[in-house]
């Protein structure tokens, strides 16, 4: 039997080169390696607010952008993480087992949460919510860029603890980082990660943006001249 793999994208904002770079194209190179999960990761989304009609049209767009990336659904299994009930069933048994302090030192929780008024509990449990998504598979492999490294960690901890207590219910995911990808810079600030959540119109390149915008933010990204 093929090793298995899981990784998500969420289906906010545009999916943009640094998502082609550090998960979609290394997904398409190992989906034939392993027996491959590639989920929407829709749950994750509503940590924040999202217009529901909006978010089902992302959804869609995201599994075009799969496709068409060259995700092959004869080897691949293609996933709505909302359509599969498992993974909130499994983040609440995950959840009562999770000390909350361990959740507290996630670095993501502290930069978000330092960055808002207010947050919702959602972001503080996101974390338990991703180990489920991986452990619900028994995913032995787990493809991520380096700012989801500290999460990966977690699930390893969450599913030790499981372990401990329940005998040994789920396999050691082990993180897979990409050689090439795994943290490309916005092009208006480049000392930050390229985010779909960042405000400026000159961030990213968008995979869907038309090769005339694509040309006109490029002569606009900040260089080191």
């Amino acid at each position: 039997m093929r090793p298995r793999v899981f990784s998500g994208i969420q289906p906010t904002g545009n999916l943009h080169i640094g998502n082609y770079l550090g998960a979609l194209r290394n997904w398409v190179k190992i989906q034939y390696d392993y027996e491959s999960i590639f989920c929407i990761v829709d749950l994750h989304a509503v940590t924040l607010y999202q217009n529901p009609a909006e978010l089902q049209a992302k959804i869609r767009e995201t599994a075009g952008i799969f496709l068409a990336a060259g995700i092959d659904p004869k080897h691949s299994a293609m996933i709505v993480q909302s359509a599969v009930s498992g993974h909130a069933e499994l983040a609440w048994m995950l959840t009562c087992v999770t000390p909350i302090g361990w959740l507290y030192r996630m670095t993501q929780f502290k930069a978000k949460s330092e960055a808002q008024d207010t947050v919702g509990d959602g972001l503080l449990q996101y974390p338990v919510l991703m180990a489920a998504d991986i452990l619900l598979y028994q995913a032995g492999l787990v493809p991520v860029g380096d700012d989801q490294a500290q999460h990966l960690e977690l699930a390893r901890d969450i599913a030790q603890r499981f372990n401990s207590l329940y005998n040994d219910t789920f396999v050691m995911p082990e993180t897979r980082l990409p050689a090439v990808g795994a943290r490309v810079m916005g092009l208006d600030e480049p000392d930050k990660k390229m985010s779909k959540s960042a405000p400026g119109s000159n961030h990213a390149i968008a995979l869907l943006d038309d090769p005339a915008l694509i040309r006109k933010k490029f002569s606009k990204a900040t260089t080191d001249s």
